[in-house]
């Protein structure tokens, strides 16, 4: 039977629990009871994300997310969608830089089948992976790069910010997403060792929270996952490290048929996890964290040469975070008045930092963002993992709202004057296609490509 701890409650963790269990192949299982309502959440966190990959074979982690729905040995076809909607249940997966998630909810009474139906596909969905569901699946994913990045205003910029901000060769160049060119490239073997190298017990974590008989779930744990081999064959990832500062401001400018000029930054901020990255969270939401927000007082509400302005943290673990600037301009205004302003206002943040109202609404903000994330049995087991997988114990995420609130207002200042910055900075410019460029593009006929997004990979 599984081995494991209790967890008492903590300061700051709003009285909730969270123990822990391993079993003997290493999976790691996280529980949080909640009566509070008769559901159930089921997630299992992967450690593997697009920084795993290797050069030539980008987007495996997110084709895998897809694939992980196209059936296994038991389940076949669309099998698993269709019992747990069929039970009452939801249910998805995400990709990102550094893990790849599937979850369910489930009405309390059939959290039985949910942890079947994932034990089911994580030891033997090699049993269903064949030359259709591949071919399938890589069309699926290389529409959903079409609708969602290649053939939308702005869809290409985060990927090109991270290819400014991280160099050639670092594993964070890429996005999840993956090129046109890998997708074709990628074979049925190579989704095949991917699989056994990532996909085992001890490479992941499962969170069950909600209404839950404990006792009872850890017996439904080992019974289905309890005999799946684990696998030793995994390569940790690259090394993310890189200075703290850029050096240099990088820049791109983009001619696109979009609706306005926009000005989007990435600053090369503190990893997660650090007292460091929670103090750039707040200086972020200070600057441009909704519509009490600096930049948007600025240049939304009094200068008008602005409609949006926000500015937030791409939180990242294995290397800098990113702070990430979003303006889009007025009709008719200029990018360089625009980026003159946002620079007048970091510099005078750096200069005389937050006021105490301005802490004291920030720390409001991001504590109510963690009740939020925390207040649903979903949101709760996500949390429960990302802590466990990134930074090796789930009852961090119990008490991270703590962490932000202990955080002072030199601390936000110190790190607004040392990374926010030009020189420490990636810059996007979108500029629209002049009218008779837009009105040419506009006459062109091209087929529409076929909407065949799944329901089960949203990246």
């Amino acid at each position: 039977m599984p081995m494991g701890h209790t967890a008492t409650g903590q300061a700051g963790s709003g009285g909730l629990t969270a123990t822990e269990h391993r079993l003997a192949n290493g999976l790691r299982v996280v529980l949080s009871e909640d009566h509070l309502t008769p559901v159930a959440a089921v997630c299992l966190w992967y450690d593997v994300g697009s920084r795993h990959e290797v050069e030539g074979r980008t987007g495996l982690a997110h084709l895998f997310e897809h694939l992980m729905f196209q059936g296994s040995g038991q389940v076949k076809g669309n099998g698993h969608f269709e019992l747990v909607q069929g039970a009452g249940g939801s249910l998805n997966g995400t990709t990102s830089f550094e893990r790849t998630n599937y979850f369910e909810t489930m009405p309390a009474h059939q959290l039985e089948l949910a942890l079947w139906l994932e034990a089911d596909r994580m030891g033997s969905l090699l049993a269903a992976l064949d030359d259709e569901s591949m071919e399938n699946q890589r069309d699926v994913v290389k529409n959903e790069r079409r609708q969602r990045y290649d053939n939308v205003p702005y869809g290409t910029a985060f990927e090109r910010l991270t290819a400014l901000a991280y160099p050639e060769g670092h594993p964070y160049h890429h996005t999840p997403i993956g090129s046109m060119a890998d997708l074709d490239a990628a074979t049925l073997e190579d989704a095949r060792a991917f699989f056994r190298t990532y996909y085992a017990p001890n490479n992941a974590v499962l969170s069950v929270v909600g209404d839950i008989d404990p006792e009872q779930t850890l017996a439904w744990v080992e019974k289905y996952f309890g005999s799946i081999p684990g696998h030793d064959g995994k390569h940790p990832p690259r090394d993310g490290s890189l200075p703290d500062v850029i050096g240099a401001q990088l820049r791109e400018e983009v001619v696109e048929e979009v609706p306005a000029r926009a000005l989007m930054a990435a600053y090369r901020l503190p990893h997660d996890g650090t007292r460091a990255c929670d103090a750039a969270d707040l200086a972020l939401t200070v600057l441009g964290g909704g519509e009490s927000s600096r930049l948007h007082n600025r240049l939304v509400r009094r200068d008008q040469t602005a409609v949006a302005a926000g500015f937030g943290l791409l939180r990242l673990a294995g290397a800098p975070s990113l702070g990430w600037l979003d303006v889009k301009t007025s009709a008719g205004v200029e990018v360089p008045r625009i980026e003159a302003a946002v620079d007048e206002e970091l510099a005078r943040f750096a200069a005389e930092g937050p006021t105490p109202e301005e802490m004291e609404r920030a720390q409001a903000q991001l504590e109510r963002e963690w009740l939020d994330r925390l207040g649903t049995v979903a949101g709760r087991a996500d949390e429960l993992c990302r802590y466990a997988v990134l930074f090796g114990d789930p009852q961090l995420a119990l008490t991270a709202v703590q962490r932000v609130l202990d955080v002072s207002a030199e601390e936000v200042q110190a790190v607004a004057k040392a990374r926010l910055r030009p020189d420490n900075r990636a810059v996007l410019v979108y500029e629209p296609l002049a009218a008779d460029e837009s009105a040419e593009n506009a006459a062109e006929t091209d087929e529409p490509a076929q909407n065949v997004a799944t329901e089960g990979a949203d990246q």
